[in-house]
């Protein structure tokens, strides 16, 4: 006779009991009553001839057959629930995650969703972008596009651009004060500074001042601000002279919205890179892709 299969109804109910070590906590987690759990143990017992479980007044915890049955049960739901999952997903839309600070995220990416999506018109991306986005942060992303120098990344990371840095403000601002490509010209200026983070990774003004070798202390007319895209909105007000990030203010430059007011400052080995995910997906890998073509055109 051949030999009689077990009803599989009772796999997640019997995983939950014994990771959770309790019939009335395996219920509560499943949304069923204690005593349906409990039949559904006894039950089980009954298939298999043995005790699976050592019940005691704090709780329950498995038999030498339950550990041996409930670990065939724990692999067979993690199994199932990933094929699930995986299934789910078919059925999606596919969505990319890309992880990123706010400058890169709103003046070069957001710019260009719309041309990827013309190019990839079934893929979502979904923008995560942080004030100081770390090279070292793990975070659960398809693909990263963050800040810092070639010893922050793996192999696995493309640098996009090299961190060039030149003084910009609007065209009223520079014509008012007469400014050219003399740095000294911007030393009673008021300047307007990046302050998202303690101990930044990038140029800042004392770094520019200090390659132009013009000294200049911290003025009263001085603004922080705490998003890159805050210094951009103020040096388009008039409010003073900001570091401009060649990559990310290139659009502000050839519409004429910024000018360049005095000369470039640049380390090859710093810039942003791009991070692959861990296992990206197919859709991922497609931005990947673009991201590189369109940098290199």
């Amino acid at each position: 006779m051949a030999e009689r299969l077990l009803d599989l109804g009772w796999v997640r109910i019997f995983e939950a009991v014994g990771r959770l070590g309790s019939l009335t906590a395996a219920a509560h987690e499943l949304g069923l009553s204690q005593p349906a759990v409990s039949y559904t143990v006894r039950n089980l017992e009954r298939q298999l001839g043995t005790p699976l479980l050592e019940r005691g007044h704090r709780g329950s915890t498995l038999s030498p057959a339950g550990e041996r049955l409930h670990r065939a049960a724990s692999a067979a739901v993690a199994e199932l629930d990933a094929g699930a999952r995986a299934i789910r997903r078919m059925s999606r839309r596919p969505v990319v995650r890309l992880f990123t600070d706010y400058g890169f995220a709103s003046f070069w990416m957001m710019p260009r969703v719309a041309q990827f999506r013309l190019v990839h018109p079934d893929t979502e991306v979904h923008i995560i972008a942080s004030a100081a986005a770390d090279p070292g942060t793990d975070e659960a992303e398809d693909v990263a596009v963050l800040f810092g120098t070639q010893s922050d990344f793996g192999a696995g990371a493309t640098q996009l651009f090299e961190e060039c840095v030149y003084p910009v403000c609007s065209p009223h601002f520079a014509a008012r004060h007469g400014l050219t490509d003399d740095p000294r010209a911007i030393v009673g200026l008021p300047l307007l500074h990046l302050d998202s983070t303690p101990h930044p990774r990038w140029f800042v003004w004392s770094d520019w001042f200090a390659a132009m070798h013009v000294a200049r202390e911290p003025g009263p007319g001085d603004l922080s601000l705490n998003t890159y895209g805050l210094v951009v909105q103020a040096a388009i007000a008039d409010q003073g002279v900001a570091l401009g990030w060649a990559g990310l203010i290139d659009g502000a430059i050839a519409d004429g919205t910024l000018v360049a007011a005095g000369p470039a400052l640049s380390r090859a080995e710093s810039g942003y890179w791009m991070r692959p995910g861990r296992e990206p997906s197919a859709p991922a890998l497609d931005l990947i892709e673009w991201i590189i073509g369109d940098v290199r055109r």
